[in-house]
């Protein structure tokens, strides 16, 4: 037989048909198939097609037939057919439905198998669904990097330390051409207690970049044209450290101060100087607000 445009899909075929055993006082029977509702069938007792609908000969839903009026074994006959039913309904093959045959936004979370409270949807390595375990409180959410899932972790500590400050809190002499250091005997503050004996040393696991600061102020002892370096020593060398030198006047309370960023790894030891070379001993004055040497860890750099 010729026809325009594409070939059917399959070769013209019957409709399905079921026939009944008919069971005396029973109005129930059970379809072969699943079915909207009574429209979806046409039944036929005696050769009489029956008119469907509540109140009707018959209703019908799912596999569910029901009766208006039972009917009698060897006296009556019962069948239906499964209107534009040709074929058995086949589920799809393995693989053969993609985006495309998805409407857009048709899955809903309802659609979705149930999980535990807290947990997320992400891929493995093998690009496959898994579930993120839920953390504790307070946790965040880290990558894990290329091939893993990511994972509920404990951030870390997002303050300024280790961090420290001392003072001079009793006068002390220096004496002339020696890088001295400066007796500091009373703590600020010492977050990770890692000043000790006028040194700063950096705990395990905290290196890191740290802002240094170490300020002095000088006595009357000071001759006029006095002049001496403020120093923060990187271990007992001073390489790498913090450097920085000033005249001074006689006048009782001038001072001078050196800070800056030094990139320190754990163990490492740092500690407060001053040199000057006037010949004779110079001091210094005493106070929180004097004489006073500090520092903190950076974080984000």
């Amino acid at each position: 037989m010729s026809y325009l445009g594409n070939a059917p899909a399959r070769s013209f075929i019957s409709f399905e048909r079921q026939v009944f055993t008919i069971v005396n006082s029973q109005t129930a029977y059970a379809l072969s198939h699943s079915v909207t509702n009574e429209n979806d069938i046409r039944l036929v007792v005696n050769n009489v097609v029956q008119e469907p609908g509540s109140g009707k000969a018959y209703t019908a839903t799912g596999t569910a037939l029901t009766l208006s009026a039972a009917l009698t074994n060897g006296t009556d006959e019962m069948y239906c057919v499964f209107l534009g039913r040709a074929t058995a309904t086949s589920a799809p093959g393995a693989g053969s439905i993609g985006t495309v045959q998805l409407a857009d936004n048709a899955t809903t979370l309802a659609k979705m198998a149930s999980g535990t409270d807290g947990n997320i949807i992400s891929y493995d390595a093998s690009g496959n669904p898994v579930a993120v375990a839920t953390g504790n409180d307070g946790q965040v959410l880290t990558s894990a990097g290329a091939g893993a899932p990511p994972v509920f972790e404990t951030p870390a500590s997002a303050d300024n330390t280790p961090a420290f400050a001392a003072y001079q809190s009793s006068g002390q002499n220096i004496d002339s051409g020696t890088a001295t250091i400066v007796n500091l005997q009373t703590e600020i503050f010492d977050t990770d207690s890692a000043f000790a004996s006028n040194a700063f040393t950096v705990p395990s696991g905290e290196g890191g970049k740290y802002y240094i600061s170490a300020a002095i102020r000088a006595d009357a002892s000071w001759a006029a044209t006095g002049q001496f370096n403020v120093m923060v020593y990187l271990g007992s060398t001073g390489d790498n450290g913090l450097f920085a030198s000033y005249n001074i006047a006689a006048s009782n309370g001038n001072g001078g101060a050196v800070s800056g960023i030094l990139a320190l790894s754990a163990g490492d030891v740092i500690t407060m100087r001053i040199f000057h070379n006037e010949g004779g001993t110079e001091g210094l004055q005493s106070g929180r607000y004097c004489t006073v040497f500090s520092g903190y860890k950076l974080i984000g750099i």
